[in-house]
């Protein structure tokens, strides 16, 4: 039996590790802003600029398969600090150095460290939540994640964005995470062992789902790379930069209970039709309204990102009603690598397109990856109907690290089911 002292302090160590990840998650949302800002600035062409910002994803998804191996070699406080001294150093080597080729490989390694730095404190999360409040632990983890990247956009407002500040507010804020981690009284957590799906199975499960998830890496990571660099050609200044994502990524944070429900109530698919529709007519009314009213155009980017950041967590639904739930952490292992791939490329095809037709050409590039998804959508659910009592309750999912996953309330349960 768990005391009621021993139990305290495991909700203090969790509470601690949360504020550890906003911290980082601040850091984030401002790195990928002030980065994008200072390209435009120093007048990087769109295609250059996405292929440094896809250079990132590429780094991260690399992270996954070497970072699990460097923290069961040094432990998790150690490579945690070591980590994040090099991420915090990439900061600053930005502001230091502005050449693209130096600036892909720096991101490329800051990619790959910040996956580690999600892999250390959510497998350390995932070991202390409580049986009984791994579903709110779950939801407080998700809900500090979009608020903190909404949160770091207005850190942009601090400094010039062709200065040092911005960028050395980022290498602070990333330094500062450590802290929480390294005074950490709690044993470290054991290594985990990710499981491992093939896409072709995955495909095969859930054709839609696997389709939802890479449409989702497209969009969120060409959102995050690309954004500032969209509000800064279309003449935004760097308030409305900031207003701009800022209201994309709250919006995603406000509705993803509503859009979550009316999953849960109807045929999902039809929901993750209506969505991807939705979003498209948002991402198109944007582009409409974009050199007519700044206003109306951060009132579209809240309902976009309302929309749009549930693609991924109906995308992991729709396979969750599809297998047993035994089979939960190798399938969503899987959609999280489909979705990495699909963010490796966000950037560098949404660079292209926005170097052909124009920078506001971006929520043009949004609304055709949306509308594809809606109509592949549409076709599904014509040639294959569902039956509504197969489906499974939905959750919010985070798109960082595999490890995070074992955290899902519904991964629990099927733990219980599979024990002796």
């Amino acid at each position: 039996m768990i005391g009621k002292s021993d139990l305290s302090a495991t909700w203090a160590a969790v509470f601690s590790l949360l504020f550890a990840i906003g911290i980082l998650l601040v850091g984030i949302g401002l790195f990928f802003t002030a980065l994008g800002l200072r390209a435009a600035v120093e007048q990087f062409s769109t295609i250059t600029t996405g292929l440094v910002m896809s250079s990132y994803f590429a780094g991260f998804i690399a992270g996954t398969f070497i970072c699990p191996a460097l923290i069961r070699r040094a432990g998790h406080i150690r490579a945690f600090a070591a980590m994040a001294s090099v991420a915090s150093t990439t900061a600053i080597v930005h502001a230091i150095v502005v050449d693209p080729w130096i600036w892909a490989f720096l991101r490329l390694m800051t990619g790959a460290c910040l996956v580690g730095l999600y892999m250390v404190m959510e497998s350390w999360l995932n070991a202390l939540a409580p049986d009984a409040a791994r579903g709110r632990v779950f939801a407080a983890y998700m809900a500090v994640t979009l608020v903190a990247m909404g949160v770091g956009q207005f850190l942009v407002l601090t400094g010039d964005v062709v200065g040092f500040v911005p960028l050395g507010v980022v290498s602070i804020l990333l330094s500062l995470s450590l802290v929480p981690v390294a005074f950490t009284s709690t044993p470290e957590p054991r290594p985990v062992t990710v499981p491992q799906m093939s896409l072709k199975r995955l495909y095969a499960i859930s054709p839609l789902g696997c389709s939802a998830a890479f449409s989702s890496g497209l969009l969120n990571s060409a959102f995050y790379g690309m954004g500032a660099v969209f509000g800064q050609r279309i003449g935004l200044s760097e308030a409305g930069v900031v207003a701009f994502m800022s209201a994309t990524i709250f919006g995603g944070a406000l509705l993803q209970w509503p859009v979550g429900h009316a999953s849960d109530r109807n045929d999902r698919r039809y929901v993750l039709a209506l969505v991807c529709a939705g979003a498209a007519a948002f991402a198109a009314a944007g582009r409409a309204v974009t050199a007519v009213s700044t206003e109306a155009l951060i009132v579209c980017a809240f309902f976009y990102g309302g929309l749009v950041f549930t693609l991924y967590g109906l995308s992991v639904a729709l396979l969750n009603d599809r297998i047993d739930k035994e089979e939960l952490l190798e399938v969503a292992s899987g959609l999280l690598l489909l979705h990495g791939i699909g963010a490796a490329l966000g950037p560098a095809v949404a660079g292209i397109v926005m170097d052909l037709l124009g920078p506001g050409s971006l929520l043009s590039y949004f609304a055709l990856v949306l509308a594809a998804t809606a109509g592949f959508a549409v076709w599904r659910i014509r040639a294959f109907p569902l039956p509504p009592e197969r489906q499974h309750g939905y959750v919010s999912m985070s798109t960082s690290t595999p490890v995070v996953l074992a955290m899902d309330p519904r991964a629990g349960e099927a733990e219980e089911r599979a024990a002796p």
